[in-house]
């Protein structure tokens, strides 16, 4: 019989406070850095509280993915090595890499996922990815639902990663260089500048000025809440929220909506089934228009978009609120249907195309009292809230509670009594106690029902399944310790049960789809040249980091400038007044090429020496 797929919610973990939120509202699985060589260096964690985080997300059969997916110089596979087996051995259910090197290092048997950052955008690589001995692949973000649906038919036992949430980055992950070639941070070594939210000039080839300091690289954020069952139907079965330097209010806010949303999916379809286990309740009402976003964007998911950036600035906007109908001193009269609330952080963007800012000291009904008049704001503005007062303070408390689903069944035996505990996952503890029997003088099961049910702070709710002797008579404080000393005994069946995979790793020797790399390949190690000459590579350039190429592309972007004017040749009617090529110049006098692969639909950024 084929089994259903699972579903799962994969969301990120800055350090152990954001994992441990993310289990309790509603992950199925979550990524959070090693102490090293992740592609957040700023987001390193340690052993100890990794290992504190697998123990408690293994309770509910959540798995944790750490993230090694950075290239690795020579000097650094030894300690990569050691660090693997460190990891290994506190239960990490996988690595999350990049380097191909580290298939050659002396591996545990863990397994694998091929990070984003390997460029994962066709059938062909994700094949050679499987063969290789990879169980999940991370599909770039670039693509559509058809390019999904055409790589799991072509690689239906492989398990699909893709983005639904969060900050996009504007070239394909994995081959951007601009960070490198301009300050020496390398986004291949988690050092990424954040070149793509700067401002630029847009010049044409005449040295004309066609743009005037816009964020001309910066894209809005991800959100495919509404378009998670097509994704499903495509093929994808991980869906991954972007946010390894969020804060804790952003991972509750999230994932409780992604996961509010996968429940309701599963409802209806039971041909998918979850991934974990346990149901969440919320104390607060999920609104991911209320964290930290640059506008929401379907990307490129269903063909290509004509609003996919954000030129005004690469900052918050938040929940459009509405617009300002009056101005009078420090007083502003909103003409809105969203109420604003006393400390509320409230932003717009001004007639020079500037993002302000101001906060609200009072509201009384659609007028908002401030410290002083804020330049710049005039009516008909359009305001936003970027800071919600009332529900930041709802997810500074506990916000969630996540419980697995129990029954209790309780049986007479020849000396006493058996206290069994069945979980919605199958998982049975009982416990024999040894009790004079007293006959009860009324009836009892309404009474132990209750008290077997007062299960606390444990994971556990009672599912409302109860089968009780009746006749008996039990003290409370009798059957509180049967309860508690069975509860202890389930966490330890489940614990020793739950389904750690494993992966046996063995040099592999099937064609690359390439037997050439230039310094897109990013081989930076003997190892990984070891692994390419093993799957028929016969030339191999060093990696950027390594050895800069002048005139090289250092990004190549589905995003389009030419599109976003409206003077794509291929696919709109307007043409340009400007004379190409175009290029990017930015506040400090740099200047960058813009090169338009129209057969491929790529727009290529290249530092212009000249």
């Amino acid at each position: 019989m084929i089994s259903k797929p699972s579903i799962e919610l994969l969301a990120p973990a800055k350090n152990l406070e954001c994992g441990l939120a993310a289990i309790d509202h509603g992950a199925d699985a979550v990524y959070i850095g090693a102490p090293k060589f992740g592609a957040r260096a700023a987001a390193g964690n340690s052993i100890d509280d990794i290992a504190q985080l697998v123990e408690y997300a293994h309770l509910f059969n959540v798995r944790i993915y750490v993230t090694l997916n950075t290239i690795l110089d020579d000097h650094e596979l030894a300690e990569t090595e050691r660090l693997i087996w460190e990891l290994y051995k506190v239960h990490v259910d996988a690595l999350i890499v990049q380097d191909m090197g580290i298939t050659r290092l002396n591996l545990p048997p863990i397994p694998l996922h091929a990070s984003t950052q390997m460029d994962n955008r066709t059938a062909e690589k994700v094949k050679f990815l499987a063969k290789a001995g990879f169980r999940q692949v991370v599909l770039a973000r670039e693509l559509t639902l058809d390019e999904i649906k055409e790589i799991h038919d072509a690689c239906p036992e492989v398990a699909l990663e893709v983005f639904v949430h969060g900050a996009l980055c504007v070239s394909y992950s994995g081959q951007c260089y601009a960070s490198q070639a301009c300050f020496g941070r390398s986004a291949n070594r988690g050092e990424c500048a954040q070149f793509c939210r700067l401002p630029f000039h847009l010049m044409d080839a005449d040295g004309q000025e066609i743009v005037h300091e816009k964020h001309l690289l910066s894209l809005k954020d991800m959100n495919q809440l509404d378009l998670l069952e097509q994704l499903m139907d495509a093929g994808a079965t991980s869906f991954k929220i972007e946010g390894r330097l969020k804060e804790v209010d952003y991972v509750k806010n999230v994932t409780a909506a992604y996961r509010q949303r996968i429940d309701e999916i599963l409802k209806r379809r039971t041909t998918f089934r979850k991934a974990s286990s346990g149901t969440c309740e919320y104390s607060f009402t999920p609104n991911l228009a209320k964290s930290f976003n640059r506008g929401f964007t379907h990307y490129f998911l269903q063909g290509r978009q004509g609003d996919v950036a954000q030129f005004n600035t690469p900052k918050a906007m938040g929940e459009e609120m509405g617009r300002v109908k009056e101005v009078r001193g420090n007083q502003i009269t909103v003409a809105g249907v969203k109420p604003f609330n006393n400390g509320d952080g409230v932003c717009f963007i001004d007639q020079e195309g500037k993002l302000q800012g101001f906060r609200v000291n009072r509201v009384e009904h659609n007028k908002l009292f401030v410290m002083n008049r804020i330049d710049g704001l005039q009516p008909k503005m359009v305001l936003y809230r970027n800071m919600d007062q009332q529900f930041a303070q709802a997810l500074s408390k506990r916000s969630a509670e996540r419980k697995i689903g129990i029954g209790w069944q309780l049986n007479e035996t020849p000396d006493g009594f058996a206290l069994t505990a069945t979980d919605e996952d199958g998982h049975v503890a009982t416990r024999a106690f040894v009790i004079e029997k007293q006959l009860a003088e009324k009836p009892q099961e309404e009474n132990i029902q209750r008290q077997l049910s007062k299960l606390g702070n444990t994971p556990y709710r009672c599912s409302g399944s109860y089968a009780i002797v009746n006749g008996f008579f039990i003290p409370a404080s009798v059957l509180s310790d049967w309860r508690r000393q069975v509860i202890e005994e389930l966490t330890r069946v489940r614990m020793a049960n739950y389904p750690q995979e494993v992966a046996v790793w063995q040099p592999t020797e099937h064609a690359y789809t390439q037997t050439s790399l230039t310094y897109l390949g990013n081989v930076m190690n003997a190892k990984a040249r070891e692994f390419y000459a093993g799957h028929g590579v016969t030339h191999m350039d060093n990696a950027f980091e390594q050895q800069p190429v002048d005139g090289a592309v250092v990004m190549f972007c589905k995003h389009c400038i030419r599109f976003a004017m409206g003077w794509c040749p291929t696919r709109q009617q307007g043409k340009s007044p400007y004379k190409e090529p175009y290029f990017l110049q930015s506040l400090d006098g740099r200047r960058f090429k813009l090169a338009f692969d129209c057969k491929r639909c790529v727009m290529k950024i290249v530092i212009d020496n000249g």
